[in-house]
């Protein structure tokens, strides 16, 4: 009994001296390697679905995904990602012209769908949508949500391997940002807020996160896609999102580069 309590303080001691986080509303039990881990298990149930997930091949699109880990790059080299160096920061497409959609599951496995991609007129709009997902990863957003919704018992067993069979519960949950997953107001802002920040040092349009917002609107779409989740609603963002901009004094003219284009078209 004696040793069995010693083993429990270990643990909870190892996870308190790596529990430090910026946001106040959870205190997180998981280590950034805990997030890599079960995000890696995540990609891993993806990637063994290719009915509900169809994962481009990398042998077969190398110039997709030459091009969209390009962009993703130029995000962490901004000097402004916090777990740069311990998360994977790994993105993949999945094909599907259907889906409006964009994804990152805890430890930097980030999923872009073609359908959103085609949706999207310049590179700078994608890049806000990658500085929105690339800041829910390294801000932890994700795996704050589940454990909150899922409890840290759960967690820790699916990183052990221990509950296989909640994987694709909580995968459902972080693809489609159901109502059991959905992120905060406070996430989805601070979310827009690091893509501001993160594109005022690249050459890209600092708020090109709102751009996806304004043609869904100017289309007439009612509903904004989940990935963006509707707390706080779309015009408020667009709001915040210039609002930040302004308080950044960042460039928001297009830079556009022409190869978004063949970008687009080297998709199926």
């Amino acid at each position: 009994m004696i040793k069995r309590i010693t083993l429990v303080l270990a643990v909870a001691l190892s996870f308190t001296a790596c529990k430090k986080d910026d946001n106040k509303e959870t205190v997180l039990l998981f280590s950034p390697e805990q997030d890599k881990q079960l995000g890696a298990q995540l990609k891993a149930e993806i990637f063994a679905n290719p009915n509900e997930y169809p994962v481009l091949d990398e042998a077969k699109y190398p110039f997709a995904y030459e091009y969209i880990r390009g962009l993703k790059d130029s995000i962490l080299n901004t000097g402004k990602i916090g777990y740069k160096d311990e998360f994977a920061w790994e993105v993949y497409i999945i094909q599907d012209d259907s889906v409006l959609n964009a994804f990152a599951s805890p430890g930097g496995y980030i999923f872009f769908y073609t359908g959103l991609i085609k949706y999207l007129d310049n590179e700078d709009d994608l890049m806000g949508v990658m500085g929105h997902e690339i800041a829910h990863a390294d801000r932890r957003h994700s795996v704050k949500q589940m454990q909150r919704q899922y409890g840290i018992s759960l967690l820790l067993n699916i990183v052990l391997g221990k509950e296989p069979g909640q994987l694709s519960q909580i995968l459902a949950g972080v693809a489609g940002n159901t109502a059991g997953l959905a992120f905060s107001r406070d996430a989805e802002s601070e979310a827009d807020a690091y893509s501001v920040e993160y594109l005022s040092q690249t050459p890209y349009r600092c708020d090109g996160a709102k751009t996806f917002f304004e043609k869904l609107s100017a289309a007439g779409g009612s509903t904004v896609p989940k990935f963006l989740s509707t707390h706080p609603p779309a015009a408020d963002r667009v709001v915040e999102i210039e609002n930040k901009a302004i308080e950044l004094g960042c460039d928001t003219t297009y830079y556009s580069p022409s190869s978004y284009q063949t970008f687009k078209n080297s998709l199926p």
